[in-house]
């Protein structure tokens, strides 16, 4: 989760969210590349003396028509492949229905039966020790590590959005829509999100917490929750 005084993003937590860091990365590069020319050129402009030779510029006017351009594609395939990646769901090995309320969020896991729960924010008075305030809930969602995970999205009154920044998520919950998205927690842990769509007063208290387990005590939890 982020810390006090982070300047970047949070630790990745999914091949998906690494491919946006890496791809965050590469844009700010570009962008400093190209800040990097247009301070040389304006230094230059006031530096040296002028001339007024601008007969002639054909090669000046075919650079400063194509770089942009390849700028542009630098910037676009990238952006396009990790568009098809967060988009692409094939065969989840789990699908779990997260629905938002005001203001608390309920899952269902629809691979077992009766497997069902609703999520509110812990109060203050009532967090134990060493917990975070404004972030930690009742229910935990769990799921096992290494695992595709796929997440249906909705909504029971306003809109929502479920949002979990370390594993590079973020799907709108709209009522009477379903929504689908992904991840793959590639390390056992716990992650921290809340809901990223002003929905009334209580906005900021009804936290996201997906906690990513080994596969034998997924089965352990889950086989006693559905019992």
């Amino acid at each position: 989760m982020a810390n006090h005084s982070q300047f970047s993003f949070q630790d990745a937590s999914s091949p998906i969210m690494e491919e946006l860091l890496q791809f965050h990365d590469h844009a700010l590069m570009v962008a400093l590349a190209i800040c990097s020319l247009v301070l040389y050129l304006l230094t230059l402009m006031l530096t040296e003396k002028l001339t007024s030779n601008t007969v002639d510029a054909q090669a000046i006017e075919l650079v400063w028509t194509i770089l942009p351009a390849v700028v542009l594609i630098t910037l676009a395939l990238p952006s396009l492949r990790i568009l098809y990646m967060m988009d692409e769901i094939n065969e989840p090995d789990l699908t779990l229905k997260a629905i938002g309320h005001q203001w608390y969020w309920s899952y269902e896991y629809t691979d077992f039966k009766d497997l069902t729960f609703d999520s509110y924010m812990i109060p203050t008075p009532d967090l134990p020790l060493g917990h975070f305030r404004l972030l930690e809930v009742d229910h935990r969602v769990i799921v096992p590590t290494d695992s595709t995970v796929r997440v249906i999205v909705t909504a029971d009154d306003v809109l929502h959005s479920w949002a979990v920044p370390s594993l590079g998520v973020k799907t709108d919950a709209i009522p009477g829509r379903l929504n689908q998205t992904s991840f793959l927690a590639s390390r056992p842990g716990v992650y921290y999100g809340q809901c990223s769509e002003i929905c009334g007063a209580n906005h900021s208290f009804m936290p996201i917490v997906v906690e990513s387990a080994p596969l034998a005590d997924f089965e352990n939890w889950s086989s006693l929750l559905s019992s």
